[in-house]
């Protein structure tokens, strides 16, 4: 059987558990970028494009595109900790599934293709809002898609490769404080980086979640000019995302094998 195959075996595990909770995860998939497009976008926005925008796009469509990456960000982590500590800690499932043919690289690599599927979904969906909304052309925002699972993933591989280290829960709560709501606010979602102090914008060419939203924002809105993105090619943000989730798979496999078989 192929690492593939072996994946592909806990992915069908996570769908079977899913079966019972997608109700409730379905409804926050539609209500929260309703909410957040409609009191960032249609309200704030609002004032924005009425007072000061120096935007060459409605704020709307300026922060549907930045809260499209910040969602994926958002969503895969949070894939990839608190299971992750469930599978080890408190549930124990990953030590089951390695007594099975399945190894922690297949454990790995079977959450990050549920991790997709289930992205995948949320951010159509949010998407979709943004149509509706009338913040973004149909077309440029399914094509912002895939840039945006990719910028989850980034995220998702690195959680998980962080979480597999931590003994508690109590680590994983920082992380959000002092690593995921940070990045939110200061990588470009609500207002463009050159907004920001010297320093700090140099900061943020450094930081994921600054490259998920400049692809998903060169993509969903094409002819974007320099009020609304960086001059950075999109070579550049495929490759910092591309190697942050291949480095985080390798070594969340790596750390996790040295964590099940001491």
């Amino acid at each position: 059987m192929t690492t593939l195959a072996r994946s592909w075996r806990w992915v069908e595990s996570e769908a079977i558990g899913y079966r019972r909770v997608w109700r409730g995860t379905v409804i926050s998939s539609f209500v929260n970028p309703v909410l957040f497009l409609s009191a960032m976008g249609l309200g704030l926005g609002t004032l924005v494009d009425a007072t000061s925008n120096q935007l060459s796009v409605p704020y709307l469509a300026f922060v549907a595109t930045g809260l499209l990456a910040a969602t994926a960000m958002q969503t895969s982590a949070g894939e990839g900790t608190f299971p992750v500590m469930a599978g080890i800690k408190w549930r124990k499932g990953f030590h089951g599934a390695i007594t099975t043919p399945l190894g922690p690289a297949d454990i790995v690599i079977g959450m990050m293709m549920w991790g997709a599927i289930r992205l995948s979904f949320v951010l159509v969906v949010f998407a979709l809002v943004s149509v509706v909304l009338g913040a973004l052309e149909l077309g440029p925002a399914l094509l912002a898609v895939p840039p945006a699972v990719l910028t989850g993933l980034a995220f998702q591989s690195t959680a998980t490769a962080y979480t597999v280290t931590r003994e508690n829960e109590i680590s994983l709560s920082t992380l959000f404080r002092f690593g995921i709501i940070p990045l939110f606010l200061f990588s470009g979602t609500f207002f463009p980086i050159s907004q920001l102090p010297q320093p700090l914008q140099i900061v943020a060419y450094f930081t994921p979640l600054f490259h998920g939203v400049e692809l998903v924002r060169k993509i969903a809105l094409p002819g974007a000019d320099s009020s609304i993105v960086t001059d950075l090619p999109l070579w550049v943000h495929l490759a910092y995302l591309t190697v942050m989730t291949i480095a985080g798979i390798a070594l969340g496999a790596r750390w996790l094998d040295r964590r099940l078989r001491p």
